[in-house]
């Protein structure tokens, strides 16, 4: 290898050395020199320990106390070569520049290392650059070389012959001094960035929200940063300031410490966007509150510096951009967002449907949540409040029934189930009359009325239940109002809270979908005890034949649901001879037909009485009392016995015991 470096260095010796004119490889004398005398042409920056770079015009600039090592090109260098190379200062316009009157003592030359083959062609030279005097700043050096003892010197005088030795900037501050401020001004750019997107990120409404609703510790610091976040925009701008000014500043002194290059930008880049960008966004992202309460006293500090430039710049921003209102939700966005932050605000699905129902309020109408006309229950005018009608009414569920007459969108009347509290429907008082005993207000509302209209209405107590119709203009003539449906306070809040509500009188779980509420065990159907049609040949009351079905059911353990169901009970007693009204012979008291039961004739019949009364005689004494209705015998008739019955008792119908309205008749028997 290093063969072959001499043979390259000889080589751009020898084309050098032919290039070059003769006046600059020696001087000039009168008689030929050697050829074999040391000759150096010129010199290049090999490497330097401080700062060094070459100026426009071509000359090498260097740091005061640097050490060099420059590479010197020429021939036949060798080791005493270096007694052949000097430095003489430089002053541009002086005719000292001509020649080489002395070398300066501020360049000292310490080595050359000359190649060993070829013609010598390159050497290195260390070369010590001393501290410049006080009163310079800058001085100008120019090569001086010459080809032996005796010899002349031979002047470079070109720029690529010149070296210009620069006083050192020194550092204003101590290198600790300045670390400890580098890392202060770190502190406060990542302070600036964290709070420019914490504070910023706080929005003033949700500052005043917290204020009210949140924890004690939140409260305290929303009460601290909400006079600050008021003034937005001057805030802003002190914020983003302060982050320039320290930025700028950090960048300086890590310039200065480090020095241009490379590792300044990487420093500065890495100590920015990492300590001074990333952690602290990141951190006030999460903990904005927190953060920028507890550094406000430093915000305000920052403020009050920056006055003078952010405060102007703030109101511009103010008459152009406006006041700072913050973040406002309308109906829809709020909703939304109660919907998307559900799986973590903390609220039911119950809590959520109320509320979704009362922001919709405003949006709905009542016919979205009416019952249709032809859905609803009604009654005509003209009907009987007997016993059949007032078991409809029952069934129906409803506590107001509208009445029509002729047409059901013809609706006249408000019937209340409470007015019906002291009707007998043995009376079969006409319906038109309680109706116009009370006289209820009717309460219409249009079709288009908005839902909160409707629930403000049934809060003022006129009524619940208000009747939906719409002006109708088809066809020719004049326009007239059309009843479309019904709504209820009921609907209205079903409607609010998103379900159904059911009590224990609803028949469907909605009037619109029809679909049937599941049965309970403990309603009854009142139906079944209607007047029937050609079934009973002895007429009684639904009432009486419903007090005996109750009694039988309740009272007589062989007739219990456990063993006889409702419905075959009520089968079985709308049979034609189960009801008998019987008549006592008053002109022949011993006739078979006035006992009931006599002893020891068999009877397989079980035997309730309705109404009137029977006289019994019992026992061995036979002892004698009388019972009147709801007294049952013949149970073990129409049960199976243990043992041997006992004597049946011999029951007589007595004379004078009937009572005097039913004339001597015992009426309303039931036999099974």
């Amino acid at each position: 290898m290093a063969e072959s470096d001499g043979r390259c260095y000889g080589l751009l010796g020898r084309a050098l050395f032919l290039l070059l004119p003769l006046s600059c490889c020696a001087a000039r004398t009168d008689s030929p020199l050697p050829e074999h005398l040391p000759l150096i042409l010129g010199f290049r920056l090999e490497r330097s320990d401080r700062h060094a770079a070459l100026s426009p015009d071509g000359e090498l600039e260097v740091a005061e106390g640097s050490r060099l090592e420059l590479r010197v090109y020429g021939l036949h260098l060798r080791e005493h070569s270096g007694q052949l190379l000097a430095f003489t200062e430089y002053s541009p316009g002086s005719q000292d520049n001509r020649s080489c009157l002395g070398d300066t003592r501020d360049l000292l030359v310490t080595r050359l290392n000359a190649s060993e083959e070829g013609f010598g062609a390159a050497a290195l030279v260390r070369l010590d650059v001393l501290p410049l005097r006080k009163s310079q700043s800058s001085r100008v050096y120019v090569l001086c070389t010459s080809r032996g003892p005796g010899l002349p010197w031979k002047l470079h005088a070109g720029p690529d012959g010149r070296l210009r030795v620069l006083e050192e900037e020194k550092p204003l501050l101590p290198v600790w001094l300045q670390g400890c401020i580098i890392a202060v001004l770190l502190a406060l750019s990542g302070i600036f960035s964290g709070l420019n997107l914490g504070l910023m990120a706080l929005d003033p409404m949700e500052l005043r929200v917290v204020q009210r609703c949140g924890t004690d510790t939140e409260k305290r610091y929303a009460s601290n940063i909400e006079p600050v976040r008021r003034q937005g925009n001057y805030l802003l701008c002190s914020l983003l300031l302060g982050n320039v000014l320290v930025n700028t500043t950090l960048t300086t002194l890590l310039d200065q410490l480090i020095g241009s290059g490379l590792a300044a930008v990487f420093a500065s880049t890495v100590g920015i966007v990492v300590l001074g960008e990333i952690v602290p966004q990141a951190l006030c992202s999460r903990h904005g509150l927190a953060v920028g309460a507890n550094t406000i006293w430093l915000t305000r500090i920052f403020m009050v510096l920056t006055f003078p430039v952010a405060y102007p710049v703030s109101r511009l921003l103010d008459c152009v951009l406006g006041q700072e209102i913050g973040t406002v939700y309308n109906r829809e966005k709020l909703l939304e967002m109660l919907k998307v932050t559900e799986p973590y605000s903390g609220l039911v699905r119950e809590e959520m449907n109320i509320i979704q129902g009362a922001l919709e309020l405003r949006t709905k109408t009542v016919e979205v949540v009416m019952t249709k006309v032809e859905d609803c229950f009604m009654l005509p005018s003209d009907a009987t409040l007997d016993f059949n009608t007032m078991s409809s009414i029952m069934e129906s569920g409803y506590t107001r029934i509208p009445v029509y007459e002729k047409e059901r969108s013809n609706i006249v009347d408000i019937l209340y189930v409470k007015d019906l509290a002291f009707v007998d429907p043995d009376d079969c008082t006409p319906l038109s009359s309680i109706t116009r005993f009370y006289s209820h207000p009717l309460h219409f509302v249009f079709s288009d009325t908005k839902l909160d209209a409707v629930l403000e209405e049934f809060k003022k107590g006129r009524s619940h239940l208000a009747i939906v119709q719409i002006v109708n203009s088809e066809g020719e003539g004049d326009p007239f109002y059309e009843v479309m449906g019904l709504v209820t306070l009921e609907d209205v809040i079903e409607e609010i809270i998103k379900s159904e509500i059911l009590d224990e009188s609803d028949l469907y779980t909605d009037n619109r979908s029809k679909k049937y509420v599941k049965r309970r065990q403990d309603r009854k159907d009142f139906s079944v005890f209607k007047d029937p049609e050609n079934e009973l040949r002895v007429k009684i009351s639904p009432q009486l034949f419903l007090a005996a079905h109750r009694f039988l059911s309740s009272e007589v353990s062989l007739f219990a649901p456990a063993l006889v169901s409702e419905k075959t009970l009520l089968r079985l007693l709308k049979y034609p001879d189960v009801v008998q009204e019987l008549h006592f012979n008053e002109e022949d008291k011993k006739a078979p037909e006035n006992f009931l039961y006599q002893s020891s004739k068999t009877a397989d019949y079980f035997i309730l009485i309705l109404q009137g009364k029977v006289e019994v005689e019992a026992g061995k004494e036979n002892m004698k009392f009388e019972s009147g209705a709801f007294s049952y015998y013949g149970v073990m008739a129409i049960n199976t016995p243990s043992a041997p019955a006992p004597a049946h008792p011999r029951t007589i119908l007595k004379k004078g015991s009937l009572f005097s309205r039913l004339a001597g008749k015992l009426k309303a028997c039931m036999c099974l």
